[in-house]
């Protein structure tokens, strides 16, 4: 087998396209493309020519000569996709779809939200001549989750930053950030100064468990705690008591994955990655040797993804750990099954740090008075009425999914957490995309597939004359005097990368909002009139105005 895909990819098809041979699945058109944990290389097939490789941007492509020991389970998971869809009926990937063709004249375009969705949605309008995009967020950095929410040692992920600076090289791209909707910019000004709204804003809240004790100091949200460790400004200054020995997490989606592998780290690694400076601290002071991962459901039905199961069970110096009888195993002889039976099957080693999962197993009360002591539970399922008991802890994170704010301006479905659309569309003008629009489901690269459905309805509005043309040509290159532009975002970043360079790191978060905002002046100053806004990219065209939250 020459190559092999070695984790959960941003299944963009970049590979997909680049490979001579067809042989990368599922592809564009095929079953599963945009919703499968990662793509799958045919051992039949490949040639072994690399062209995946370079066309990947998150390097998730390797030949199976250079695969590490961890990376083995790859092999079989390659083999067993196969075995299931051969993928014998293929379709050429020459065969190209007709081009679409837009009205001549100008089409400006606000998208709100500068994460994978917004930028994705971005790149998608941008494909055509005359099409002007402002992306707006509250904060002075884009990337949204890909920045804030993906753990520092998964920096290979990160790499998909290098799609988001492609999007922001693009002529007719520009930044407005350090802008929030409803304080700084209304949707009636969006409404009023483009010819659409394209809302890509994220599921920025938790869920909530609705148990006694969950506002006890050291009970917290996952999320909020995701943010922490990942230097977001609005939580830099947070404090987590890391002062006990036990942890729990409550949920087991890969966010759960994640937060138990950082409490678990060498922080001596974590220190070569960009997780936040104030963060590493407290990890290096942390006297957290376990954690608990529990889940109400049981493993057949937990909602981690099998790579990053694969990737927990090749943790080097932490044991991983298996809590769970035999006969509530899965029946079936599945990667995932296998996976799962082997760390059932594992004996601790004395004095290592551990993460347990735990299944079938529910919290009803966080106890503690001032702060949490620890966590009643009890059993669910098969095992409802079994287990009751309490669990010893200093800190409960709950990680049981993420959750939309209403939109101001926007229809809200409260029991989706979404905003009623059809394709995509609100109305003529006014358009929703990423976990807004579908919830908190999928991968990085489903928000490329989301959004070219969003943007495919809001040009067939534009054809059809349903788009009102901005008022007196928009508010090109005003707004709010602490607006951050493109120039703006690229001194930020280079900031931060050369910080780490110095300290042989990715980069250095800058994670306060003012500390942001004076890197950011330092690139818009030889350009700015009154504002941080430099009004487009550097590679040309005229902008349109704007500004918004994420």
């Amino acid at each position: 087998m020459p190559y092999v895909v070695t984790r959960s990819c941003c299944a963009d098809a970049s590979c997909v396209l680049a490979c001579p041979v067809n042989c990368i699945h599922p592809a564009p058109g095929e079953p599963g493309f945009g919703q499968t944990e990662m793509l799958y290389v045919d051992p039949r097939t490949c040639v072994d020519c690399g062209a995946c490789t370079s066309a990947c941007p998150v390097d998730a492509l390797k030949p199976h000569t250079r695969l590490t020991e961890a990376e083995l389970p790859f092999l079989e998971l390659n083999r067993a996709y196969y075995d299931d869809h051969p993928h014998e009926d293929r379709t050429p990937m020459a065969v190209i779809p007709p081009q679409r063709r837009i009205p001549a004249g100008e089409l400006r375009v606000a998208v709100v939200g500068a994460g994978p969705a917004g930028l994705f949605a971005a790149d998608e309008l941008l494909r055509y001549p005359g099409v002007s995009v402002t992306v707006h967020d509250r904060l002075p950095t884009p990337y949204g989750l890909a920045r804030a929410g993906v753990a520092p040692d998964h920096q290979d992920t990160k790499r998909v930053a290098r799609l988001f600076r492609a999007v922001e090289s693009q002529p007719g791209f520009s930044y407005r950030l350090n802008t929030e909707i409803g304080r700084d910019l209304h949707h009636e000004d969006l409404v009023r100064d483009f010819h659409a709204v394209v809302y890509a804003v994220g599921a920025a809240t938790d869920r909530r468990l609705g148990i006694d004790g969950e506002d006890l100091p050291g009970s917290a949200s996952a999320t909020d705690f995701v943010a922490w460790y990942n230097g977001h400004p609005d939580h830099a200054a947070d404090h987590y008591a890391l002062d006990g020995e036990r942890a729990v997490v409550i949920g087991n989606g890969n966010v759960a994955l994640d937060v138990a592998r950082i409490l678990t780290a060498d922080p001596d690694t974590l220190s070569r990655t960009d997780i936040s400076d104030r963060a590493l601290a407290a990890l290096q002071a942390s006297r957290v040797t376990e954690v608990v991962v529990l889940g109400r459901r049981g493993p057949a039905e937990a909602a981690f993804t099998l790579p990053e199961l694969l990737a927990l069970a090749a943790l080097d110096g932490v044991d991983v750990l298996v809590e769970v009888r035999p006969e509530d195993l899965p029946g079936d002889d599945t990667p995932r099954t296998r996976v799962l039976a082997e760390l059932a099957a594992r004996t601790p080693v004395p004095g290592r740090r551990r993460i347990v999962l735990r299944f079938r197993t529910r919290p009803t009360e966080i106890l503690g008075d001032d702060r949490v002591t620890g966590l009643a539970v009890e059993g669910t399922g098969p095992r409802a009425g079994e287990g009751a008991g309490t669990v010893e802890a200093s800190l409960v994170l709950r990680a049981i999914g993420y959750r939309a704010r209403p939109v101001p301006g926007l229809p809200f479905d409260r029991a989706t957490g979404t905003v009623p659309h059809e394709r995509g569309r609100v109305e003529p003008g006014v358009y929703v995309a990423g976990w807004i629009k579908r919830g908190p489901s999928g991968f990085i690269g489903t928000n490329r597939s989301c959004a070219r459905e969003t943007v495919s309805a809001l040009l067939d509005d534009f054809e059809a004359g349903l788009l009102t043309a901005p008022a007196d040509g928009g508010p090109v290159g005003s707004g709010h005097p602490e607006a951050v532009g493109l120039d703006g975002w690229r001194a930020i970043d280079g900031r931060e990368r050369a910080e780490g360079e110095r300290q042989g790191r990715p980069r250095v978060k800058l994670v306060d909002r003012e500390a942001l905002l004076d890197a950011a002046r330092s690139g818009d100053r030889p350009r700015r009139t009154g504002a941080l806004f430099s009004g487009r990219s550097s590679a040309g065209s005229t902008p349109a105005g704007g500004n918004a939250p994420a």
